[in-house]
């Protein structure tokens, strides 16, 4: 059975499970998982040791690499393998820092993924720029503010992880000597990358690749040095024991989403468009957050006046609707999303909601049928029916 499709008790009775958040992590792509299993067998030994299973093990990385590589339109070179997205993140943008000449100052928009803010404020001078009402940064001000003589580098993700709002990348050109770090977890895979980075990062499990497993993407004659401490094992960019299995099943679930995405990517883009329509239209009260158009295909974001996120979310999932609410990183601590807060956006209420790759359109019309008696009860429990 399919893990959209099983089984939940609710109430007594068995509901349809439909799992709504495709944006912290996808199931395993088909194409992923006999690779994975095969893999296991074969990849378990030390790559960087001689003996016999040794090789098999650095040949199995190295065609990971070089189909991850070519999927991306990289060079195999480029591609390093880490334990997880946020540790790519963490290695591309302090990476950059480390190797800067003009200073340890990092500009970046409020709208970033909390992994990029944190290494920013831990291993740079954090330099914070605004954002417009859809959460795109508005890159006149990140080139500015990048001419500053103690800024070294400027980043700014491909995707926000939550609104979905794209970035226009390519229209930030700081000068030569600033480098720039671009955050791709949220659409390596599902979007072409964009261009003039100097060290980008993806996460393996966004796109139905096994989790543990990240992708840190950095140019060949970047100036990039390495930022924490090293080991033994010879590699600049990679920090210890390699993921042999998971680096080759989510280098195949990559090349199987990179070749299925305009189909994926134009059905998913019409269900959420009918989400967009339908809640704006059913709800009152509602605002449907991010860029309309310009926007990653399986993902929207809106809010509820007079909601709170964490019972509504609690109440969808209990009709058997899986969503997410607040920010992406931040759910579990009950803090507003510096997102949403920084395109000055409602913050009650929240729900982001991310089809996946098998998501139908009775999928989302159930949840849109279902979701305002939800919003109408939970107000009326607080006096606002």
């Amino acid at each position: 059975m399919s893990p959209q499709r099983s089984a939940h008790r609710a109430g007594g009775g068995a509901a349809p499970r439909r799992d709504l958040d495709a944006a912290s992590a996808s199931p395993l792509h088909p194409a992923a998982r006999e690779v994975l299993l095969a893999a296991l067998d074969r990849g378990y030994a030390d790559p960087r040791r001689l003996h016999g299973a040794a090789r098999d093990a650095r040949l199995l990385l190295d065609n990971a690499r070089e189909a991850t590589a070519e999927a991306l339109g990289v060079r195999p070179d480029e591609v390093t393998f880490t334990p997880s997205g946020t540790h790519a993140v963490h290695l591309g943008l302090l990476g950059l820092v480390r190797g800067s000449r003009r200073g340890e100052g990092v500009v970046h928009p409020a709208v970033e993924h909390s992994a990029v803010r944190n290494a920013a404020a831990w291993g740079g001078r954090p330099v914070v720029v605004g954002a417009d009402s859809h959460g795109r940064a508005r890159a006149d001000e990140l080139v500015r503010e990048a001419a500053r003589p103690d800024v070294g580098v400027v980043a700014l993700q491909s995707a926000n992880h939550e609104v979905g709002t794209v970035q226009d990348v390519d229209a930030v050109e700081p000068a030569a000597d600033v480098a720039l770090f671009t955050d791709a977890c949220a659409s390596m895979g599902r979007l072409p990358l964009p261009g003039g980075w100097a060290a980008a990062a993806g996460s393996a499990h966004k796109w139905g690749g096994p989790a543990g497993v990240g992708v840190l993407l950095v140019r060949h004659r970047a100036r990039w040095r390495r930022p924490f401490p090293g080991d033994d094992r010879g590699d600049e960019r990679a920090v210890g024991f390699e993921n042999v299995p998971g680096a080759l099943a989510a280098a195949a679930a990559l090349q199987a989403v990179v070749a299925e995405r305009e189909e994926v990517n134009a059905r998913q883009h019409a269900l959420v468009d009918v989400v967009r329509r339908r809640v704006a239209a059913e709800v009152p009260d509602v605002e449907v957050v991010g860029d309309p158009v310009h926007r990653l295909p399986h993902l929207v974001t809106f809010s509820c006046l007079y909601v709170d996120g964490e019972a509504l979310v609690t109440e969808l999932d209990r009709l058997g609707f899986g969503v997410a609410s607040g920010s992406a990183c931040a759910t579990s601590t009950g803090a507003h999303s510096h997102v949403l807060d920084a395109m000055g956006a409602l913050t009650h209420g929240n729900v982001r909601l991310s089809v996946q790759r098998d998501t139908t359109r009775a999928d989302v019309d159930a949840f849109c049928d279902a979701l305002p008696g939800v919003v109408a009860e939970l107000r009326a429990r607080v006096g606002l029916g």
